[in-house]
């Protein structure tokens, strides 16, 4: 899977890099990676992301993803990470690879190859008829 359009650093950061006060309390706080409640929906943005771009007959539902992510910056915001640290985290290279290795291994778990369009087609029509946090991100055409 491409990584680039996972996780696209201009939507994300955009996204969920929005201003805001700084951590009041300098406690250590787990990566966000490790924060289920960020990781887990934002893992779902990044495959339908990567299945509207790669498959022509699914689109994004981009004001439902935007939304998402928006409540993602600010659940991180209420968590008490910081703007830097939301900005470190989307645009970190080992996020990105761990994020592309997450994705390629849902994809193969469902019995699919995630380099090929057409499987990612099937997955991306499956998870709408699931409606799954993933396919209520997508839409056919």
């Amino acid at each position: 899977m491409r990584i680039a359009t996972l996780i696209s650093a201009s939507f994300l950061a955009a996204s969920l890099a929005l201003t805001g006060t700084a951590r009041a309390n300098t406690a250590a706080l787990p990566p966000l990676s490790e924060v289920r409640e960020i990781d887990g929906p934002l893992f779902s943005v990044a495959l339908a992301i990567e299945i509207s771009d790669r498959c022509e007959r699914i689109a994004p539902r981009n004001l439902k993803g935007l939304l998402l992510l928006n409540d993602l910056n600010s659940r991180a915001r209420s968590l008490g990470y910081s703007k830097d640290e939301i900005d470190a985290y989307v645009n970190s290279s080992e996020a990105k690879a761990r994020m592309r290795a997450r994705g390629e291994t849902y994809v193969k778990s469902q019995g699919l190859d995630p380099e090929n369009p057409v499987d990612l087609c099937s997955l991306g029509k499956a998870e709408i008829a699931r409606n799954s946090q993933i396919g209520a991100l997508l839409k056919e055409k």
